[in-house]
Formats: C-alpha cells, structure tokens, sequence
C-alpha cells in the first residue's frame, strides 16, 4: 500500500488525512498547529518535525492548504519541500488556487522529475469527515488513476476535468455558483420569514419546488432548521467567509482572463466583501444568511 506524506490538517485536510489512517494508510503528516498534528497522532498517523520529512519516503504527497502563496511556497520557497520528495512520486494538491498557480506547480513539479495532479475539493467539511468529497482533477489521466483508490478513501467521486489546472477552473465554477445560490436562498429564507413563514416549512416546500437546490438539501442557511450544519452551531466548524471570498476572487481573475461574463458571481463577491467587513469573515459563509435580515428588525 502507498506511502502517504500529507500536509496541511485545518478543517479539511485533518478529517481527509484521519480517513486515509482509517483505511489502512502508512501516512505521515505535518501542519504548523500542534494540537492537529496531536489528533492525527492519535488516530494512527506519523507525525514528522518538518514538511521536508512527511515526503521523505512518500510515494503520493498531499497538500491542502488556504490559498496560492502557502501551496508555492510548501514545494519552492526556501524551505521548500520540492528536493524531498523521491523521484517519480506523485504531488496531489487538492487546495484551492488559481488555474495559473496549478500550472506553475505542474511545469515545476515535471521539471525536477516529479509528477503532478491538481484535484481541489467539493463537499465541505462534513464531507471531509464522512469521506464523501469529490475531487476534481486536472493532470494526466494515468496519474489522476493512480491517485484514485487514495482520492475514493476520502470522497466518492474522481472526476477528471481536463489537463493540469483544469481542476481549479471547474473548482472555481463551482464555488461561484455556490456562493451565487448561498446568497439567494438566505434571500428566500429570509424574505419568507418576514412575513411569517416557518422556515423549515418553506425549506421544505422549495426542496419538492423548482427552487431546489444543495443548500437547501444539506447546508440549511437559516439556524434550527437543519441539525449538525454550521447554521445551528453559531455558524462554526464549516467554510470560512473569507475563503469564499478568496475563491470568488479567483473566479474573477479566471474570468477576466477570457472576458467571460459573470455579473452574478460579480454580486456574490460585493454580498460576501460587505458580510466579511461586517465582522463575519471568519465564520461559515452561510452566515450571509444575517446578511438578509429585515431592516429595523
């Protein structure tokens, strides 16, 4: 079974390392914070003092970290962990960057005799732990094969979107529309509310009506309506608004760069922008949902 070097244990990348564990994995794992490196420990993971020594005798490195400086500076800063890791080993990144970063990590990666895949992530954090992400490939397809039965451990579905970078341009698609149906269903919600509706009753109604959606299915915006979501937990444990808010701002990088129109992922920013301002930022992006409450209430 494949030697496992994963970096990077924050909300996603903890459960999606401790799943690995929990499949018969040899991994061994590294992050900054203690108390995560502790918990993986403790769930049957090697914990290395440095980056450079999870990859020491990988056969797949992982990495899942916030956003493109921390993901170019792992493999090619000054501690940079690229010289580490064995010749043809294959490099997984499944953070959440921008196409262009994905691309210079895969021409840099080839280059020093390595292999590379990007495979970002959907599903969230209740994903992460119940193993059920799916990952969105961009790579060549003999590696995005190799790296399935380690990928189908920690989500349950593998889609290959195109060559490298492919998997952050549909990640980021996906993560705009996203934020585009968060916003409009606190909208919806909150409108309903205010004249008297029991939100569980309207969720209810919409989920059989044509203004289904996943949100609404898993991901309850409004508090009280849906157990064991952020939304009944004061907004905790899930994705940041800030990290929404720098994925919608790679979705208008990504669309600049085609002039590709996006006037609702343009809105969704502006919403988000506004709610992270207002003192939300570090709380799960369906917080916006308070973005919407009547004025004067």
């Amino acid at each position: 079974m494949a030697q496992i070097g994963f970096i990077g244990l924050g909300n996603m990348g903890g459960p999606m390392a401790t799943n690995l564990v929990n499949a018969g994995f040899a991994v061994t794992v590294f992050d900054l914070s203690a108390d995560a490196l502790e918990r993986l420990q403790a769930a049957g993971a090697k914990v290395a003092a440095t980056a450079a020594d999870a990859v020491k005798q990988a056969d797949i490195v992982i990495s899942m970290l916030p956003a493109d400086k921390h993901v170019l500076g792992l493999y090619f800063g000054e501690q940079g962990i690229l010289d580490s890791i064995p010749a043809g080993a294959l490099v997984v990144d499944s953070s959440t960057i921008s196409a262009e970063s994905a691309r210079e990590l895969a021409a840099g990666i080839t280059a020093a005799g390595r292999r590379f895949i990007d495979a970002p992530v959907s599903g969230g954090v209740g994903g992460a732990k119940a193993g059920t992400l799916t990952f969105i490939c961009g790579g060549e397809p003999a590696d995005i094969e190799e790296a399935r039965p380690v990928l189908e451990k920690m989500g349950k579905n593998v889609f290959t979107a195109g060559g490298h970078g492919a998997g952050q341009v549909a990640k980021i698609c996906n993560n705009m529309l996203l934020a585009v149906l968060m916003a409009g269903t606190s909208e919806a919600l909150q409108l309903g509310r205010a004249h008297g509706l029991d939100p569980k009753v309207l969720s209810d109604i919409m989920l059989q009506s044509s203004g289904r959606n996943w949100t609404l299915e898993v991901y309850n915006p409004c508090p009280r309506v849906m157990p064991s979501v952020p939304s009944s937990n004061d907004y905790n444990g899930g994705f940041l608004v800030d990290l929404m808010l720098k994925d919608l701002g790679l979705a208008a990088k990504t669309a600049a760069n085609t002039n590709s129109a996006t006037p609702m992922g343009q809105l969704a920013t502006e919403l988000f922008r506004q709610h992270s301002e207002a003192g939300w930022g570090s709380k799960d992006f369906s917080s916006i949902f308070q973005s919407f409450e009547p004025q004067g209430k």
